[in-house]
């Protein structure tokens, strides 16, 4: 088994792929296979989620590209500006990791807040695509913030 360590500040040269949702590109400890089968461990240091496009070098030197998987997903659309805007807000209430996009938003499908988004008067569309939440304000950027 390859085992992986080191997360790479850019992205190299692939040699290889690795294709995961969004549940399991948050793990930090992972047994699983790349994308041409070869078993790998993931062994790294806490740094955030895995993000499409990351790059990743294994102990043999080979780089790795993490790809975001397709899984079953829910998107909204709306024009209004004010009822996406109470949609986020509710749905981000409730912790729930949220893809933003101009007018669309996408949230891992779960039938009760399918529902609640439905009373607020927009429609929910079930798709099967790659899901990549925003990564949240303390997350990725934690020490620039500034006070004025």
């Amino acid at each position: 088994m390859l085992k992986v360590t080191e997360r790479l500040a850019e992205q190299g040269d692939a040699k290889a792929f690795l294709t995961l949702p969004y549940e399991e590109r948050k793990k930090f400890r992972l047994r699983t296979a790349l994308d041409n089968g070869q078993e790998i461990g993931l062994q790294l240091s806490r740094q955030g989620v895995l993000r499409d496009g990351d790059c990743l070098r294994a102990e043999d030197g080979t780089v790795i590209q993490i790809r975001a998987g397709d899984e079953a997903i829910s998107t909204v659309a709306c024009k209004d500006p004010l009822t996406m805007a109470k949609a986020c807000y509710h749905l981000g209430n409730r912790h729930v990791p949220l893809q933003i996009n101009k007018g669309r938003l996408r949230y891992q499908q779960d039938h009760v807040l399918d529902d609640m988004v439905t009373q607020l008067g927009l429609t929910v569309k079930h798709e099967t695509a790659p899901f990549e939440p925003e990564s949240g304000a303390y997350h990725e950027h934690a020490g620039h913030h500034h006070h004025d």
